[in-house]
């Protein structure tokens, strides 16, 4: 028959492929991502073996291979052992050959060894996902031909590029490139939008960056991420148990003491603590700068923004140079530079204790009141009512 078991009009087709693409994205973003690549969430055996079996249909995908790939990515982002950054290789290489350089850092055992650990093992794995991951692919498209007919081909067509175009392609290419940023991460993540409804959520991809270990991406107020929304739809079922999400930051304008609560809400919120610096303190003094610079310096204090706030950038010379051309032409953004690269290294100091960590802190906050700069003494006396919102 033709028209396939279901009979469905051409409309019917169109919604049943969105359907199952997204059934896909689910599977990925839930399944592999916040449940086995950064262990977010606990899932149930049922929607584990479901979410795996789905995969092995649609993407012929081995979930140690997936997994190892992309906390390799989160350990080696934007160097040169990044299985897949734009900034490294080019976003066109990425954008358009992103499934090929995911398939080609999955050979590597050395990856798999190193990278994927505590994942799925059992017969199951072993004996067909793993060993036969082409057989899944061909089994969905029986389904689909007998499903639909003969446009069953062209929804399989659509299945088979749909994870490699927009999760290989647009999320590791377009979401290191384009887009806004929440946090100054270290790397070149961004959200792509603020609604993350077309690839499950992982638009958000500055959010997840930042706090890779949260269940949810979405971060601001008015930020969706629909992965999130069926993560609380599988903990309301009892087939999931949420284990974190990102910690919301409040700042108590009454508190006036740096206390051990302080460092601690710094340290495990320093991407946000590093972007209400930038946005706080370099920002307005890079602004008092502009307005009182002659046309000699105007230029040079523009091409500057970026260096002096934006934490993933790669100083190449030029870069360097002019960062260094307009901190010697301002003493008031030398000072807050430096102050900034100081508060960093507070959190970096990795063996640095707690007392030690709050008498640093203690000690930035107190020679930051003393510079002078308006926006420098305002930031460090909120900072002192930095804290986390109780869970």
């Amino acid at each position: 028959m033709l028209s396939g078991i279901l009979g469905l009009s051409v409309w019917g087709h169109v919604i049943a492929a969105l359907i199952l693409t997204q059934i896909t994205i689910a599977a990925v973003t839930v399944f592999l991502h916040r449940h086995q690549a950064h262990r977010a969430l606990d899932l149930h055996p049922i929607p584990s073996h479901f979410f795996r079996f789905w995969l092995w249909l649609t993407t012929g995908m081995v979930t140690k291979q997936w997994v190892a790939v992309h906390r390799k990515h989160h350990a080696k982002c934007e160097t040169e052992e990044d299985p897949h950054s734009p900034q490294v290789l080019g976003i066109r290489k990425v954008m358009w050959q992103g499934a090929e350089l995911y398939r080609a850092e999955a050979r590597k055992q050395e990856t798999m060894d190193k990278y994927g650990h505590a994942t799925p093992d059992d017969w199951l794995e072993r004996k067909v996902y793993g060993r036969y991951p082409l057989a899944g692919l061909l089994l969905m498209l029986v389904i689909d031909l007998a499903l639909f007919g003969a446009l069953g081909l062209t929804i399989w067509a659509v299945q088979m590029v749909w994870i490699p175009f927009w999760a290989a392609g647009v999320i590791n290419g377009g979401a290191h490139y384009w887009g806004y940023r929440n946090f100054e991460t270290s790397d070149a993540a961004t959200n792509l939008v603020p609604w993350g409804l077309i690839i499950g959520g992982e638009e958000l991809h500055n959010n997840h960056h930042a706090y890779p270990s949260s269940a949810r991406f979405s971060n601001k107020w008015w930020e969706f991420d629909i992965g999130w929304l069926y993560c609380r739809v599988l903990a309301g079922l009892r087939l999931a148990r949420i284990k974190k999400v990102a910690p919301k930051a409040v700042i108590a304008h009454d508190k006036h003491i740096i206390d051990v609560d302080t460092v601690t809400a710094v340290v495990r919120n320093r991407f946000h603590v590093l972007t209400l610096y930038g946005r706080r303190v370099i920002l307005p003094v890079l602004r008092e700068e502009l307005r009182r610079a002659d046309e000699s310096c105007h230029k040079l204090f523009r091409r500057a923004r970026k260096p002096l706030v934006r934490e993933d950038i790669p100083l190449d010379a030029e870069a360097g140079e002019t960062l260094n051309a307009a901190l010697s032409q301002s003493k008031s953004l030398e000072t807050v530079y430096q102050f900034k690269q100081q508060l960093k290294g507070l959190w970096d100091r990795s063996t640095a204790n707690q007392d030690k960590l709050l008498q640093n802190l203690q000690e930035w906050c107190q020679r930051a009141e003393q510079t002078g700069i308006q926006a420098l003494q305002d930031f460090a006396r909120s900072l002192r009512g930095y804290g986390l919102q109780p869970a």
